[in-house]
């Protein structure tokens, strides 16, 4: 399967960016989950070691997309990908998820250097 398949001159163009971040901002069905998708499995394809990777979105939904999206892109490569959860890297697999999910993921990795606990638990408006 060619990754890059199907991606116009644009989406092409930001898959294919090997240095530094990528920003997508496009409306909705616009192809940024495909572009961020297709990224994910091009920069492994091109030997960046996949847990050096980390694609966050906006919604669980997105970031449980993403996440089936590229498996199926990478195992059709004949590489399996580690099952992960929302955002542990520590599968050998990109850490992709939500920003609250990456967030929360770096301050419990952190959590002793600002004086908390790893396993501190994040209240919403709601349940405080």
């Amino acid at each position: 399967m060619d990754i890059l398949a199907g991606l116009n001159t644009k989406q092409r163009q930001a898959v294919e960016t090997l240095n530094g971040p990528i920003l997508v901002i496009a409306g909705p069905g616009s192809g940024k989950t495909k572009v961020l998708t297709h990224r994910v499995a091009y920069l492994i394809q091109q030997k960046v070691a996949p847990e050096n990777i980390l694609a966050v979105t906006f919604t669980n939904k997105a970031s449980c997309e993403m996440k089936e999206r590229i498996r199926k892109l990478i195992d059709s490569r004949g590489s399996i990908l580690p099952a992960r959860n929302a955002s542990r890297s520590d599968a050998g697999g990109p850490t992709i998820g939500t920003f609250h999910a990456v967030c929360a993921q770096i301050l419990r990795a952190e959590a002793r250097r600002i004086g908390y606990r790893p396993d501190f638990i994040i209240y919403d408006n709601k349940d405080s």
